[in-house]
């Protein structure tokens, strides 16, 4: 069996994908959840470089980028270590979500993150599938990041571009949820465009789908490495 590696979203913590990591652990040798530095303030260049430096150096593994990892993930892809065997995404992208707003990216750094009404968060990123126990959660993952390591990494979401799509060969499975808000639908139909050995589901759940539907996506994640392996020319040979 292999490792699922997840890269979390923009809070970068390991906090929010408890139910997620439970249900996949059946598909799984072990599900581990790289967390972020909460107080420093990385870019993705470097971020990708603390990720390379804590994957797994000779278990075959599968990379998982949510949201905002998302570029880091293909980025690792297109530059593989030899144990990578497929990439996850969930509601994420290659490419900026919000192209139309990248040029205001070098304002974040003034935005208030902490003004921004709870019910605002939660319309935008659970909107039906809020409960206390999912916006407590998501309220004590976001109080424990620094502010601006949050307008960083939004800033960087912005502008984010992996140029070299073209180069991942490694599988690549897109989550997508039904009811984003957040991500663009068409964020996955540009990354399986570019990749070729990729494939979209659609599950039903807003942007922060790992955390409202954690079993839906397991289990999809689970048929999606299953299919993997009983391949010809599986990557886990």
């Amino acid at each position: 069996m292999a490792a699922l590696i997840v890269l979390p979203g923009l809070d970068g913590t390991a906090t929010l994908h408890s139910s997620f990591c439970k249900a996949a652990s059946s598909s799984f040798e072990t599900v581990v959840v790289i967390p972020y530095p909460p107080q420093e303030a990385l870019d993705y260049s470097a971020l990708e470089t603390l990720v390379r430096e804590v994957l797994p150096p000779t278990l075959p593994f599968v990379l998982l980028g949510e949201s905002f990892s998302g570029p880091i993930a293909l980025s690792i892809a297109a530059d593989p270590p030899s144990n990578l065997v497929a990439v996850v995404l969930s509601t994420s992208f290659g490419n900026s979500p919000l192209a139309a707003l990248s040029r205001l990216a070098p304002l974040i750094r003034f935005a208030p993150v902490r003004a921004v009404p709870r019910s605002i968060l939660s319309w935008w990123l659970l909107g039906r599938w809020a409960t206390p126990e999912l916006q407590g959660s998501l309220d004590r993952a976001l109080l424990g990041v620094s502010p601006a390591v949050l307008r960083l990494r939004a800033a960087a979401a912005l502008q984010a571009s992996v140029p070299d799509l073209v180069a991942v060969t490694v599988p690549v499975l897109y989550l997508r949820g039904t009811q984003d808000r957040l991500v663009s639908p068409y964020a996955g139909a540009r990354i399986l465009s570019s990749v070729q050995s990729s494939v979209l589901v659609d599950i039903e759940g807003p942007h922060l789908l790992l955390q409202a539907a954690p079993q839906a996506c397991a289990r999809v994640i689970g048929d999606f490495v299953e299919s993997l392996h009983q391949r010809t020319d599986s990557p886990f040979e």
